[in-house]
């Protein structure tokens, strides 16, 4: 009942014994007392309260009990009563079976976030009588218009960051408290009435309407390439290994058919056309496992590595196959050729800068993706804290190592990308949001991943330098006639350098930069890059470099 409370003289309670479907195993029941008139039902707060912008809203729920007439859809005010939206819906529903309803409706903007969603309908109708509801929606706004899909708002924001691929269904996500309540690929698509839901790894449910397909959708929105993980065996509470891996092998095939298969000649291939997609997804990548050298699972992962690896490889050669971890004594004797191994760092901001150099001595022939990496300030171990200019600036730096190195360091992606004000779980994230008004905060790290994305060559340059690594840090691209130089100033002194770039004559300069300890914080945006054209005509440019600054110089 979190979020739920009753409109006008009513009751409301779970109701076990009138089930939504055989997934979704409970209703709202909503009891009318003898003798009513008026407009009674229930309320929804949202996640501490309901983002109401100047736009369309769809909305969508299932309803059973004999009503026949109008249903009110309104969003209030919580504490003001400002009526933002107001809308009616004829609906006619039955005691014998849930009915689902659509509709849609205009809204116009609240100044905050405390907000509310309000379903009424004609108590007269039902008094003495209940209604049951269930599978409640109400969606703002979408990216790219998809049905049950990502918030405009949130989405576009990553969008700007030019992202290019995406590990789904994430780290912890995929693992599960106990086997049973692991990601199950099969609970996650078709209708999402038939979506069971579980208990996340983070201690809140998962609906699972973020599923296979709109993780997805959303790499194809994108243009990211998807890295699908798949389920190895551990979860939190037990882990499979041996024989008993095998039904889940199986399954992991039976995925791969689903997002592979021909849609007229595979089973799995025709449900996933009738799920909407004909054509098949393009998978590249498949990640066997999260973090397998952390929570028990590095005895038994080389074998359970090698035989998902081998029933993947011998049908699907053409996929990239990449190991949970790095350790060498929690993977394969020897790693198959053209394995990618998977690492994930959190450091203080010193440790991070030491790790400039982690790749340059690496062999060649062993490729690497730094699936999850940031700084954190582990003098605060719970609860939120946001990303600072010192911190940010270390991250600079050792991602300037990873590019440095980019003939074997294949994928980086900063962790974890996002959090609500409000339901933290981990600190920090890239940008955090919460029901208020442009609440979106990008943080001092969102602006330094978006830099680098934004500007990279495909070739590494060397660079002639008159001075060690440190303070500053460096590290230059180019593509076609395009060149980047990218630099670091880890330390508290301001730092003059003079870039050569021969046959140049201008660009672009980008530097983020504030005081060792300032960051971005909840509606609070100090911190962000500022632009600046840059023109010299023997190729020769002087940058300034302030205490803890990131620089991009982009020139022709």
């Amino acid at each position: 009942m979190t979020s739920y409370a009753p409109v006008g003289n009513v009751t409301i309670s779970r109701d076990t014994s009138k089930p939504v479907s055989e997934a979704i195993k409970s209703s709202l029941r909503v009891d009318v007392p003898q003798n009513s008139t008026g407009y009674f039902g229930f309320a929804n707060t949202g996640y501490n309260g309901v983002p109401v912008t100047n736009s369309t809203y769809n909305s969508s729920f299932w309803m059973m009990g004999e009503y026949s007439g109008m249903i009110n859809l309104q969003l209030i005010g919580s504490h003001n009563g400002i009526v933002y939206a107001d809308h009616n819906l004829t609906v006619h529903s039955t005691a014998s079976k849930f009915l689902q309803f659509h509709t849609s409706f205009n809204s116009t903007r609240s100044h905050d976030g405390e907000n509310e969603w309000h379903i009424t309908f004609d108590g007269s109708k039902v008094a003495g009588n209940s209604l049951n509801f269930g599978y409640i929606q109400l969606f703002p706004p979408t990216f790219h218009g998809r049905e049950n899909g990502l918030r405009e708002d949130l989405a576009t924001m990553l969008d700007k960051t030019n992202l290019t691929f995406l590990r789904f269904p994430g780290g912890n996500n995929l693992e599960g408290l106990q086997v049973e309540t692991r990601w199950k690929w099969n609970t996650t698509i078709g209708p999402l009435v038939s979506r069971p839901g579980r208990e996340s790894d983070w201690f809140y449910p998962n609906t699972d309407a973020l599923g296979l397909d709109e993780y997805l959708w959303w790499c194809e929105d994108m243009k990211m390439s998807p890295v699908l993980a798949v389920w190895a065996g551990k979860s939190y509470g037990k882990i499979i290994s041996g024989s008993e891996l095998h039904p889940y092998v199986e399954d992991i095939m039976n995925e791969l058919e689903y997002l592979l298969g021909d849609s007229n000649t595979t089973t799995l291939g025709k449900v996933r056309a009738e799920n909407g997609r004909k054509k098949p997804w393009k998978i590249d990548y498949l990640e066997i496992g999260n973090e397998d050298d952390l929570t028990g699972g590095c005895d038994t992962y080389p074998n359970r590595f090698n035989q998902i690896y081998k029933a993947v490889h011998e049908k699907y050669p053409h996929m990239t196959i990449i190991a949970s971890n790095g350790e060498s004594s929690c993977l394969p004797s020897p790693v198959p050729k053209g394995v990618i191994l998977d690492l994930h760092l959190y450091r203080k901001p010193d440790d991070f800068v030491d790790l400039f150099d982690q790749f340059d001595n690496q062999p060649r022939d062993q490729p690497v993706m730094v699936g999850e990496y940031g700084c954190r300030n582990t003098s605060s171990a719970k609860g939120t804290y946001w990303s600072f200019m010192q911190c940010s600036c270390s991250e600079a730096v050792y991602m300037m190592g990873m590019e440095r190195n980019s003939d074997i360091v294949q994928m980086a992606a900063y962790a974890p990308m996002l959090e609500h004000f409000g339901y933290d779980t981990w600190s920090p994230t890239m940008y955090g949001f919460d029901s208020s008004p442009e609440s979106i905060t990008p943080s001092t790290s969102y602006f330094v991943q978006q830099m680098f994305a934004s500007n990279k060559g495909n070739t590494v340059l060397p660079v002639n330098s008159s001075a060690e690594f440190g303070p500053l840090y460096w590290v230059a691209t180019k593509e076609g006639t395009q060149y980047y130089v990218k630099l670091a100033n880890y330390g508290p002194d301001e730092q003059n350098v003079t870039v050569k770039i021969p046959k140049t004559k201008s660009g672009k300069l980008e530097m983020l930069s504030a005081s060792r300890y300032e960051g971005n914080k909840p509606y609070s945006v100090n911190v962000k890059p500022e632009h600046a054209e840059v023109e010299q005509g023997k190729g020769d440019y002087n940058v300034t470099m302030p205490p803890w600054a990131v620089a991009v110089l982009a020139v022709e």
